[in-house]
């Protein structure tokens, strides 16, 4: 190794300039700049200084800087954890409007709900705040984004490959605010963060108008998710069902409160009794327990309950002024349904129509 010999005075101040040149260290990353960065972004303390050095303890360089590291480092862990298999996660469900007499605020007559699962590899990451931050933001961006595709089915899964290229927008963003990241940079930048892999298995968006032409008929809206910790519309089993309701007496008494309140419990018990029993159709001639109209009703507490399902929803409309007797046409019926359980075979998805 060469040796560097001081022989005069020039050489000393020559050794104090250059060697300053090569040793000066940059500027050590302000503590409240690295809080800050924290708050904005929740990486590390170490990411966070690093991402201030990198950029001279400039914020906004550093949140640039920050993006950029996270699309390199996210494409390598998920490159890195691909071939693992991911059986855990969430259901995820997320409705924007839930059908004739809607909350006022709460939509205009029509249907516009999604449901997502987002798949992890162990049941404690599936129950991280950001993983169900994640999920939620993405059954929301699903519904918010979707448009109808032309199909009269008021079912409809979603491309994941256009989901996925889609900005991600957060349920508890305004409106006015612009997305920075898609879909599938999101799971990436959450897979570099956690570690593990993380992928979108299926999407399906339920988008229906408000019939214009049939003022006695109004579609209403359930869901309903089984194993919720943090979030009541997230966990391991999910429901949603869309229904109809039909009688000449709608218009009118959609508007009373006690009406819409029993409406919204049955509607909350049938999506119950979809996600509790093993319910693979609506309506069977042979008596078929795995039918919804078959089955005991027995997520529906009070007088009915145990009765046919199809018994009670017709008793249901006598009571509650859809139709006056047994005779007459109209009254409250399941259209549609689409059941899921989180890592099950996708050919098992339930999601039915009537014959």
């Amino acid at each position: 190794m060469q040796e560097y010999e001081i022989t005069s005075l020039w050489d000393v101040e020559d050794f104090a300039r250059y060697s300053h040149f090569f040793w000066v260290e940059r500027e050590q990353p302000a503590i409240k700049l690295v809080a800050e960065i924290r708050k904005l972004t929740q990486v590390s303390i170490s990411k966070a200084r690093e991402a201030l050095t990198a950029s001279n303890n400039d914020l906004d360089a550093a949140l640039d800087w920050l993006q950029k590291d996270l699309v390199v480092t996210g494409a390598k862990k998920a490159a890195k954890v691909h071939d693992r298999t991911a059986g855990q996660g969430l259901i995820s469900v997320s409705v924007l409007s839930d059908g004739f007499g809607a909350r006022r605020g709460h939509g205009n007559g029509g249907i516009r709900a999604a449901m997502v699962e987002l798949n992890c590899e162990t049941d404690f990451v599936a129950r991280n705040e950001n993983f169900e931050r994640l999920a939620a933001d993405i059954a929301h961006t699903a519904a918010y984004m979707s448009d109808q595709s032309g199909s009269d089915a008021a079912f409809q899964n979603c491309s994941l490959d256009m989901l996925n290229d889609t900005p991600l927008i957060s349920r508890n963003d305004m409106p006015s605010k612009i997305p920075t990241k898609s879909v599938e940079d999101s799971i990436r930048h959450l897979i570099a963060r956690i570690g593990e892999k993380i992928s979108l298995r299926r999407a399906v968006v339920v988008l229906e108008n408000a019939p214009q032409k049939q003022p006695d008929t109004g579609l209403r809206f359930a869901s309903y998710v089984h194993g919720s910790v943090n979030n009541q519309n997230q966990g391991r089993i999910g429901a949603l069902a869309l229904l109809a309701l039909k009688s000449k007496n709608v218009p009118s008494i959609i508007d009373s409160d006690d009406f819409r309140d029993n409406l919204g419990r049955l509607e909350r018990s049938l999506a119950r009794q979809i996600v509790g029993f093993d319910t693979q159709s609506i309506i069977s001639s042979t008596g078929d327990q795995t039918a919804l109209y078959n089955q005991p009703f027995m997520m529906l507490p009070g007088e009915f309950s145990g009765k046919p399902v199809q018994e009670v929803l017709r008793a249901w409309s006598i009571r509650n002024g859809l139709v006056k007797n047994e005779e007459e046409d109209g009254g409250i019926a399941v259209l549609n349904f689409a059941k899921w359980t989180v890592g099950e075979p996708i050919e098992d998805t339930k999601d039915v129509t009537p014959s």
